[in-house]
């Protein structure tokens, strides 16, 4: 610190005329006084006439500590010494303008040391550069296998099964061929199941067993682990909050990863490779005709999707009307499946878009067990070709359940005991609107 230190120099000096002046007596004669007073002369001079060379030793005591206590090479030494001036003076005082050079020369200097440090130590590191880079490198694989290996544990991941195309091409020219040679089949043990579960597995397009969504913010033990699989296109029926995008989310989240070689959260997982994946969330209220027309050609564009393509869809009818919608979203499933595609839509409107279908569509369902003090008791696997009830179902047949009873007649029908012939009850002729 060069303020620090010129302060310090100041006080040796000073300390060193205090004590000089202590040890010495000064003898002034009258005339000499009076001669220092009409000059208006002060202790300046006194100084300079009676203690001359002790102000010199006190200088050069306060030159000599300021250049030590910095470290001064014999440039800056030359311009730190011209700050305490040889022309006596008390208490001494530093020159600033002189410690304001001094103080550039010295920020100069740390400057051009750092520059050529840096450049020798650029110098030396650079022959390491190529071992920076491999442990920068190796950190950061840690690091994601670490987060991968986190992951994997927090989730019950698995590693997924691909079943490619030509392995299912070679498994079945395999099986062709053994059963052209009959004696020889006969004479050899039976054939792993490998070449079977391929054949089986040749159409599927994903096939997941005991899946836990990861995107789901509940801890794992509270999710129940869901079962589906799905070879072509699919519709997804169920009731509300019974889990269908949660299925969805769990279908991509799970190709997503097996498609980067990640595990996935899952007991058992087998799917094919697909060259694309594209996602439609949900659409929030009815879209205006300019936003309705960008949607269907965007479908339009997704429709021409081949063999390699995954399309999850949820809700599409709620960009617009019903029956328009189901229209719709039957000509996409037609032009999907035609271009081998394979595709899960939820949709409220499965019964309808299967009528309107001019191929039989898979619709499988989220089903609903009942309503449990108004709570729905959902088992969250859908279960195949199955069109689930919807929760108005539900509650209309709890409603109907609960009205037979004494009180049956409050409901429009007659009493249990009635001799009339007793006529179906209001929420038994709505539960028939169902069947």
């Amino acid at each position: 610190d060069l303020d620090a230190a010129a302060s310090a120099a100041e006080s040796v000096a000073n300390d060193h005329l205090r004590e000089a002046i202590r040890e010495q007596d000064v003898t002034i004669e009258g005339s000499d006084l009076l001669s220092l007073v009409e000059r208006g002369a002060g202790v300046d001079s006194l100084l300079s006439r009676e203690l001359a060379d002790e102000y010199a030793a006190a200088i050069e005591a306060a030159r000599d500590h300021l250049v030590d206590a910095l470290d001064l090479d014999q440039g800056e030494a030359e311009i730190a010494r011209r700050a305490f001036s040889d022309e006596p003076t008390f208490p001494v005082e530093r020159d600033e303008d002189v410690i304001g050079r001094l103080r550039e020369e010295l920020t100069a200097a740390k400057d051009r040391r750092a520059g050529k440090l840096k450049r020798e130590l650029a110098a030396d590191l650079a022959d390491q550069r190529d071992g920076a880079h491999q442990l920068v490198r190796d950190a950061l694989e840690l690091d994601v296998e670490l987060a991968i290996a986190r992951f994997a544990e927090e989730y019950e991941c698995t590693m997924p099964e691909f079943v490619d195309s030509e392995a299912r091409s070679a498994s079945e020219a395999s099986s062709a061929e053994l059963r052209s040679a009959d004696s020889r089949a006969a004479s050899e043990p039976p054939r792993d199941d490998g070449e079977t579960a391929s054949k089986s597995v040749a159409e599927v397009g994903f096939e997941i067993e005991g899946g836990r969504s990861p995107l789901l913010d509940e801890p794992l033990e509270s999710i129940d682990p869901v079962d589906y699989e799905v070879s072509g296109v699919a519709l997804l029926s169920g009731v509300n909050s019974g889990g269908k995008t949660s299925t969805l989310d769990l279908v991509a989240s799970v190709v997503v990863l097996a498609q980067m070689g990640l595990p996935v959260p899952a007991e058992r997982v087998r799917l094919r490779r697909f060259d694309d994946l594209h996602y439609h969330a949900k659409t929030q209220g009815t879209l205006d005709a300019g936003a309705f027309e960008s949607t269907v050609r965007e479908f339009a564009d997704l429709a021409q999707g081949g063999e390699g393509s995954l399309v999850v869809v949820d809700e599409l009818e709620s960009i617009t009307e019903p029956g328009a919608s189901a229209k719709i979203i039957a000509g996409i499933l037609e032009a999907l499946s035609a271009n081998g595609a394979t595709a899960v839509f939820v949709s409220h409107l499965a019964g309808e878009i299967r009528e309107m279908a001019d191929y039989d569509v898979t619709v499988d369902g989220i089903e609903a067990v009942g309503l449990v003090d108004g709570t729905l008791e959902v088992n969250r696997s859908p279960v195949k070709d199955h069109l689930a009830r919807s929760t108005p179902e539900l509650i209309v047949e709890k409603l109907a359940v609960e009205a037979r009873d004494d009180a049956v007649a409050t409901n429009g029908g007659a009493p249990a005991d009635s001799e009339a012939d007793p006529e179906p009850v209001f929420y038994d002729r709505l539960l028939e609107k169902f069947e």
